[in-house]
């Protein structure tokens, strides 16, 4: 098991003219990944990146951000198209650092609400099948995974609990597609966070560890150990990497409704995390 953790907790949007000295920060807080989380790949200088993470001997993981605009089950086309294109380069981005699975919500976009019609959310969710199966082949061709996120009800009205996910897996039907699994979106949905790891088993492709109020892992109510029990049942060999938000990013906070200060400051939750879920049993 290797350990990252998320640019969004310092930084927003992530730019490789700016935020290149994340990674050899992470490096001396003892992550073995940086998960950058890319909001707009114009930003994003790929050989720069890729230079810099080499030079550091880190690795990263590719995670999306699906705001509005970027919806793969949009009934508006433009939509689709969009983040059809922006998947497309997180995949190939992916494939050129080696990165491991593409993360994020991809099936929709992070804030959607629940649709009235019923027809037109069996019309989204075919969207999204087939939206995914082609994502799935254009990965498959690259050596590349892809991990959809289930979030809670506040944040999209289409995936909130493991077994939606596994349904939609079943209905794309294409192997390099699974979960990414987050402690914080199943504490609020899951009636048992380890039960459901252990349901979702091989298709268990990334882990993000947020405490209940999305503060310091370890800090809260998340049953930790719990989580890392089911995690060695089912055999996880991937990452786990924390992805937890304070007041000062501005824009991600507005996005995730953070209006306290839940944390000492931004590196507390990077180092106080990693320790803690280093400190659990099991992790070697």
């Amino acid at each position: 098991m290797q350990f990252g953790a998320n640019t969004f907790i310092w930084r927003s949007p992530f730019s490789t003219d700016n935020d290149l000295d994340l990674i050899d920060k992470l490096k001396e807080m003892g992550f073995d990944r940086i998960e950058v989380a890319v909001e707009d790949p114009a930003l994003v200088d790929l050989a720069a990146l890729k230079a810099a993470l080499e030079k550091s001997g880190m690795k990263a993981i590719m995670c999306g951000a699906f705001g509005p605009g970027r919806n793969l089950s949009s009934l508006d086309p433009g939509e689709r198209a969009n983040a059809e294109a922006y998947l497309k380069w997180m995949i190939d981005a992916a494939a050129e650092l080696d990165a491991g699975p593409v993360i994020g919500p991809m099936y929709s976009a992070v804030g959607k609400d629940r649709l009235e019609d019923e027809a037109e959310r069996e019309q989204e969710w075919g969207l999204a099948v087939s939206g995914l199966k082609e994502m799935c082949k254009y990965a498959a061709e690259r050596g590349v995974r892809l991990a959809f996120e289930p979030l809670n009800r506040f944040e999209t009205d289409m995936v909130n609990v493991i077994e939606q996910g596994l349904k939609l897996i079943a209905d794309v039907g294409e192997p390099n597609l699974g979960m990414l699994i987050d402690t914080f979106h199943m504490h609020l949905e899951e009636k048992d966070s380890a039960t459901a790891i252990r349901t979702a088993g091989d298709r268990v492709f990334h882990v993000h560890a947020a405490e209940n109020d999305r503060g310091v892992p370890g800090t809260g109510q998340v049953d930790w150990v719990a989580a890392f029990e089911a995690l060695k049942d089912i055999n996880y060999q991937g990452v786990v990497s924390i992805e937890s938000f304070t007041p000062e990013v501005k824009s991600i906070a507005r996005a995730v409704c953070i209006w306290r200060e839940i944390a000492p400051d931004q590196d507390t939750i990077a180092r106080e995390g990693l320790k803690h879920l280093k400190s659990l049993p099991g992790v070697a």
